[in-house]
């Protein structure tokens, strides 16, 4: 791996969207003791059932510590390549590299900069130097060439892109005083437009309620395909999810993408709200430096952070009615894609869930 000093946009370079066909996929095995209960067992086998519907539709590579690797290894699927690897967390696509691709079938990714969502500052655990290397390490093993922009602290789950010059994200993560102090909002987005080879940002101003990253847009929306977005969504004025919606829904209603084009905005309804129980907070280990898990804390839970595959779309399920009305409103969206059930209250009850979980690395084709 080489460090390139140029731009995406300058060398022709683009991050697709994530529907875009897959090389592979990437899961990091959980096991944090204070952010997984019961050492990471009961999210160890939801991983384990989300690898078995990866592998249906793609290629995917597991990343563990050396203590893990040999149960890790014998729970997965033979398919799947388990790799040894040291990392502070198990959020592979908020700290994973970007991978771009351009026109004539090459491909290179992005590092940003990285600490554990605000450092010291409202961070979520430390340290978190070993996640801090993992997107060069992972594009080392790729051989894959990179743009190095880490002067700037930016997470995969905060923003959505649609592969054709249009990104959105929220304002009160990217801009928050604990990631990027230093940097204008002009800067910031000079950045994107840079290492992502875009033409248009979209600031909504914050992400769904009880978001401990600091308002992660991908619990909000996700690009269906271009000028087509599902939304969460609740007609309840009383949920406290119902104003940050609204106002990315108003917000959304009145731009157009990077093409122009307005978008049709698809309302897809979230669950009722879940908390944290007592028999939960007690297998989650106590710590001063990572973020709270005590029992009745409520969770950001929606359908929006599910995950998309070659042909499929794998969609959270959290035994409430909505997991099927939304199910079925995903596969009048994208009837051309098989949709997978997955039960991830697990994923929920650490702060994220499958998206947050899983790192696409998209195909390189040549056009």
């Amino acid at each position: 791996m080489k460090t390139i000093n140029s731009t995406p946009k300058k060398d022709g370079f683009r991050m697709p969207a994530e529907w875009e066909p897959r090389k592979q996929d990437w899961l990091i095995w959980p096991e944090r003791q204070d952010t997984w209960r019961l050492g990471g067992k009961p999210a160890q086998k939801v991983l384990v059932e989300v690898a078995q519907e990866i592998v249906k539709f793609n290629k995917l590579s597991v990343i563990c510590s050396a203590d893990q690797y040999e149960n890790a290894r014998a729970r997965l699927p033979e398919e799947v390549r388990v790799i040894e690897m040291t990392t502070d967390d198990a959020w592979a696509q908020d700290k994973g590299p970007f991978f771009l691709v351009n026109d004539e079938g090459d491909q290179r990714g992005v590092t940003w900069g990285w600490n554990a969502y605000g450092g010291l500052e409202g961070g979520l655990y430390f340290p978190w130097k070993r996640d801090e290397e993992f997107a060069a390490k992972l594009l080392d093993l790729e051989d894959v060439d990179r743009y190095d922009a880490r002067g700037m602290v930016f997470e995969g789950g905060a923003m959505q892109i649609d592969g054709e010059g249009t990104l959105i994200v929220t304002e009160n993560s990217v801009l928050n005083h604990n990631r990027n102090p230093n940097l204008t909002k002009a800067e910031v987005e000079n950045n994107f437009k840079e290492y992502m080879n875009l033409d248009k940002v979209i600031w909504l101003k914050d992400g769904m309620a009880f978001d401990e990253t600091d308002g992660h847009v991908d619990d909000v929306l996700f690009f269906v395909r271009p000028g087509v977005l599902a939304l969460s969504w609740t007609d309840d004025v009383n949920n406290p999810q119902y104003k940050p919606l609204k106002e990315a829904y108003d917000i959304l209603s009145q731009e157009t993408d990077a093409k122009g084009r307005k978008f049709e905005i698809h309302k897809i309804p979230i669950p009722g709200i879940l908390t944290i129980s007592e028999e939960e907070n007690a297998g989650i280990d106590l710590c001063e430096g990572a973020a709270s898990r005590e029992s009745g804390l409520p969770l950001a839970v929606t359908y929006i952070n599910s995950y998309f595959v070659n042909g499929g779309i794998l969609v959270p399920q959290f035994g409430d009615p909505m997991d099927d009305v939304a199910c079925e409103m995903f596969k009048k969206m994208m009837p051309e894609r098989e949709v997978v059930k997955i039960w991830t209250r697990e994923f929920s009850l650490a702060g994220g869930n499958i998206h947050c979980m899983a790192l696409q690395q998209p195909a390189a084709i040549v056009k």
